[in-house]
């Protein structure tokens, strides 16, 4: 994996990061999320990796404490 670096303004980061924190991913994974949107389809890979990645950030607007709750009641 690449790494890049990026100027951003700090108000911008700080926002993100609480963003990101909310939804239970890193900023990184938002960044990667965004440009493979903007950067079009990619050929489909083979293996577990290829199908995880097709499924990162469907539940991306899930509540976390409902879940939470949700599994504390199913494993009493």
């Amino acid at each position: 994996m690449a790494k890049l670096t990026l100027s951003v303004d700090d108000g911008v980061v700080s926002r993100a990061k609480q963003y990101a924190k909310l939804r239970g991913v890193s900023v990184s994974e938002m960044v990667e999320t965004y440009l493979a949107a903007v950067a079009g389809p990619q050929p489909p890979a083979a293996g577990p990796a290829s199908i995880l990645r097709s499924v990162r950030g469907v539940l991306k607007n899930a509540d976390i404490g409902r879940y939470r709750k949700h599994l504390a009641e199913k494993y009493r």
